[in-house]
């Protein structure tokens, strides 16, 4: 716009002469001007701060910069003098425990000094003493010598003679006194002996567990069972005794209680509660108690069936039913019945093989774990509580004397007791009797035979007598007599590190060269 004005001022003054349009283009050409400076000056202002602003920046830089440098070398310094004071107190420390083990070392060698001169001294003295003595006793072995009329060497030999002869008669009377006691003992502990041999009988062994598995057809049948609200499940649990655990398992349902008798009553009333359909409060009460009669009736059913399987008779009803119960009942996983008719077996082979009557022994070892079975609680040991009842039910007393003792809770009486006892120990202690199941007792096998058959140079392995030997055979061709028996050594203490096993376990390496030829 400006220049627009001072051209049409231009041409006005140069066309037409006219003063007024000449002013107007000079008063336009100034105004110009002074807007030119101005900016300029501003521009210029702007630049020269900026200027300013970046040489206190660099300033600032190099000053940070510098005391950076300064104090580095000051911590440096500071590092070394530090040092260099370290050094002298150390040097200072050195230098006084040199001065006070050189003033040590001087007491101590004239406390040395004193000291060897008073052991000297005694030593004389002692040697003097014993001087002394010599001569007294050189004086009185010849006042005895004199005395007695018998030098010294003469008297201990007649002294020796009395105490060999004394010595004699003593070894003589306490030879006799132990054959007498053996002639008494020996004919016990021979039957004894004979006993704890005879190990013939391993009957079928059912391991029973703290929970029974109930089998559906289909998980629709969880929901009858639960009820509405949970109601049938509530009622059966409580008709029954047992924890009734119904989870996402496919088709089982799981029965939880510690009293065998319990769960079969309630797994036989789940069964007859499913099978007709009809699960509600009422009609469970009236299942269960009907399934009780049944299995107090099954109980005193297999009582009978066991006794007269065994040929044992005249029985009270009661133990009769006590020994039906056993059937529900374990003890370590054995279960008590079968343990029991185990023993009563192997009474009757006992006492039969010991010339007594085997009938009482059979009844003594079928009753012998009654008391593990009571009705109520009682707070006597098992053994007592069952001689206890054999005497309440008219047993004979060589017989619930043996039931009392099979434990050593009463005095043994008859050698009955000690047949029962050692039958109780058999059955027990067979392998996979107790505390494992057959397939963890057969595993354990396998593992011992793999374990061995790991080792380069083994070619067969054999783990026999119930796992208490390994058997292995080695190639004669891949292992000399020496390393056999390091690998006996190897294997046994790898078994001990890793595996878990009762008693010991005896480890056989057999090398063995053997030569064919054929007869062509």
């Amino acid at each position: 716009m400006d220049w627009i004005q001072i051209l049409i001022g231009f041409a006005a003054g140069f066309f037409g002469g006219g003063t007024l349009a000449y002013y107007a283009w000079d008063k336009a050409l100034k105004k110009k001007s002074r807007k030119i400076i101005s900016e300029a000056k501003n521009e210029a202002e702007v630049i020269k701060k900026d200027k300013i602003l970046q040489a206190k920046e660099k300033f600032l830089q190099l000053k940070a910069e510098h005391e950076k440098f300064i104090q580095e070398k000051n911590s440096k310094v500071n590092q070394l003098e530090n040092k260099l004071s370290q050094r002298e107190s150390s040097i200072n420390q050195r230098r006084d425990e040199l001065q006070k083990n050189t003033r040590e070392f001087e007491i101590t060698k004239k406390e040395t000094e004193a000291i060897r001169e008073n052991l000297n001294n005694q030593l004389q003295r002692v040697e003097h003493k014993s001087e002394e003595l010599e001569k007294l006793h050189r004086q009185n072995l010849e006042k005895l010598e004199q005395i007695s009329g018998l030098s010294a060497e003469e008297a201990k030999a007649q002294l020796v003679e009395s105490l060999k002869d004394e010595a004699k008669s003593e070894a003589v009377a306490y030879i006799n006194e132990i054959m007498e006691e053996a002639r008494q003992t020996a004919n016990k502990e021979a039957k004894k002996i004979v006993v704890k041999s005879i190990q013939r009988v391993a009957t079928e062994t059912a391991v029973e567990n703290a929970v029974t598995i109930f089998h559906i057809e289909s998980d629709e049948i969880k929901g009858r069972i639960i009820g509405r609200e949970g109601r049938n499940i509530r009622a059966l649990e409580a008709a029954t005794g047992v924890e009734i655990v119904v989870d996402d398992t496919p088709e089982a349902i799981v029965l939880s209680a510690f009293d065998p008798v319990r769960r079969e009553i309630a797994r036989l009333a789940l069964h007859q509660l499913v099978t007709d359909g009809r699960i509600h409060p009422a009609r469970i009460e009236e299942v269960v108690e009907k399934v009780k009669k049944q299995v107090e009736e099954e109980v005193i059913e297999t009582g009978k069936r066991t006794a007269i399987d065994l040929g044992i008779h005249g029985l009270h009803p009661e133990l009769i039913r006590l020994i039906g119960k056993m059937k529900y009942r374990s003890s370590y996983g054995q279960n008590l019945l079968q343990h029991s008719r185990e023993v009563a077996n192997l009474c009757a082979i006992m006492a039969s093989e010991l010339g007594l009557n085997p009938k009482k022994a059979k009844r003594a070892g079928l009753l012998h774990d009654i008391g593990k079975v009571p009705d109520d609680e009682p707070e006597l040991p098992h053994a007592v509580y069952g001689m206890k009842l054999a005497e309440k039910y008219k047993e004979k007393p060589d017989i619930c004397n043996a039931i009392g003792a099979h434990h050593d809770e009463v005095e043994m009486e008859t050698l009955m007791a000690p047949i029962v006892q050692v039958c109780d120990a058999i059955s027990g202690a067979r392998p996979g009797a107790r505390r494992e199941v057959v397939e963890s007792y057969i595993k354990r096998l396998k593992d011992l035979e793999d374990l061995a058959l790991s080792y380069p140079g083994v070619t067969k392995t054999y783990a026999i007598q119930a796992g208490r030997e390994l058997r292995v055979i080695v190639g004669s061709d891949k292992m000399s007599d020496q390393e056999t028996e390091q690998l006996s050594y190897d294997i046994s203490k790898r078994i001990q590190d890793e595996m878990t096993y009762p008693g010991q376990i005896k480890i056989t390496v057999i090398r063995e060269t053997r030569v064919v030829s054929y007869a062509k």
